[in-house]
Parts: structure tokens; sequence; C-alpha cells
């Protein structure tokens, strides 16, 4: 099991890439990696899952932690590029419902 995890880190935008699978393996690293990151103030952090082929219940407690880590510094958090099962996912927790998702259907540049 592996995981890929790609930081674009500019001065009030960071942009990640994740590549693999997140699970109980694989999360430790996503969380020690972004969560210094989550922390700036004023951020903007957009992470792309285009290319996660699975993500477990440990996957989700990441990003809540990110989300509330990125919105407690006064920084927005947004998802991109979730497959139809990974939004499934954040759908049935009502994680959708708190997250801004990007889905993988919507291309293009905001």
């Amino acid at each position: 099991m592996n995981i890929t995890i790609d930081v674009q880190d500019t001065e009030s935008k960071v942009e990640v890439q994740v590549k693999g699978e997140i699970d109980a393996y694989t999360a430790p690293k996503l969380r020690e990696t972004l969560f210094p990151l989550s922390e700036q103030e004023n951020v903007t952090m957009v992470v792309n899952l285009t290319d996660v082929s699975y993500m477990d219940s440990t996957g989700l407690g990441v990003f809540v932690g990110l989300f509330k880590s990125v919105r407690a510094h006064n920084g927005q958090f947004r998802l991109e590029g979730l497959s139809e099962r990974l939004r499934r996912l954040f759908d049935i927790t009502g994680l959708a419902d708190i997250i801004e998702i990007k889905s993988g259907t919507e291309g293009g540049l905001e």
C-alpha cells in the first residue's frame, strides 16, 4: 500500500496532489505532511484526489482534522477530483455538507 503526496506551497495557497490509497497505513504520512501546512494563517488548501483509488475512515479523519485546522487559522479548504466512490463516502458520512468538494466530473479552473 503506497501513497504519493506532491505539495506545491506558495505564499497563500497550498495545492496537494495525492496518489494511491489512503488507509490506516498511509494516513499518518498524509497527516504528517499536511498538518503543518494547514496551520498557516489565511491559507487556501486544495487537495486533489483524482488518483486516489481507495480511502477508509482513517483518511476521512485526516481530512476532517485538516479542514478544522485550516478553518481555525482563517483559511479555506477544498477537495477536488473525487471519484464517484470517494464522493459517496463523503456524502454518506455527511462530510460533503461541511467540506467544500469539487467532484472529478467538474473540470476546469475557477
